[in-house]
């Protein structure tokens, strides 16, 4: 899926080239082309487009959006807006996002969305382990001794799992932090020692944190202090 066509004048704008108004000026006055078509006033373009101003090629990029959501439990971590329930659905913009990693359709928690793909996959690639927080409830009390296997590593039938980093919090609950992001990984190294995951929400994807407050289905922009640490983080210059 593309990118939304916007208006000329607000992609000028957005690629700090100049104002609105002062954009609305070069078109009006013939300096403003849309692959080597002059351009009119209300034109719209695209990511593929190529816009010149003034004889100087000036390739768009679109604009870098990071979004933090805190997904509810029944809404699938897809970007096919023809599934139901995705969870696009909640995310109210006009430009193109895509969602970073899964989070499965029984699980809640932070998710980040961006269409910045250099830090995107920079998230994702297995080569990085990068630490990801969840908070667990299981059915009943947990025992010392599985909790040691979570954190040495245990096999799975898609093979060992690495170290985690475990934390008891009360008789039935756990926080645990991968390096990995295998395939309901957490439900699957619960249901190996005989427990059933009652809730799983994540809170942390390394740099970046979700309140416990935050209410379940909204959005928000993260802050540029948060998306510089993010990068930093990952190995990105800012």
């Amino acid at each position: 899926m593309k990118n939304l066509p916007v208006r000329i004048n607000k992609y000028l704008s957005e690629q700090g080239y100049c104002s609105r108004r002062e954009a609305d000026r070069l078109i009006e006055s013939g300096r403003v082309f849309i692959n080597d078509k002059r351009a009119k006033l209300g034109d719209k373009v695209s990511e593929s487009d190529t816009v010149r101003v003034e004889g100087r090629a000036k390739k768009i990029q679109p604009k870098k959006i990071y979004l933090l959501l805190n997904k509810p439990v029944g809404v699938i971590v897809t970007s096919d807006r023809h599934k139901k329930d995705n969870v696009m659905d909640l995310i109210d913009l006009e430009e193109r996002v895509f969602p970073v990693g899964r989070l499965d359709v029984q699980s809640e928690g932070l998710l980040l969305l961006t269409n910045d793909g250099t830090l995107s996959n920079r998230l994702m690639h297995p080569r990085y382990e990068h630490d990801k927080e969840y908070v667990v409830e299981v059915d009943r009390s947990l025992l010392s001794k599985d909790i040691k296997q979570w954190q040495n590593g245990m096999g799975l039938k898609d093979g060992m799992t690495l170290p985690a980093k475990v934390r008891q919090m009360d008789t039935k609950r756990f926080a645990i932090i991968l390096r990995e992001g295998r395939n309901r990984q957490i439900r699957r190294m619960c249901e190996a020692l005989g427990y059933r995951v009652v809730s799983l929400k994540r809170t942390r994807i390394l740099t970046l944190k979700m309140p416990s407050t935050y209410p379940a289905g909204k959005w928000r922009s993260l802050t540029d202090s948060e998306v510089n640490e993010l990068k930093k983080a990952v190995g990105i210059p800012v």
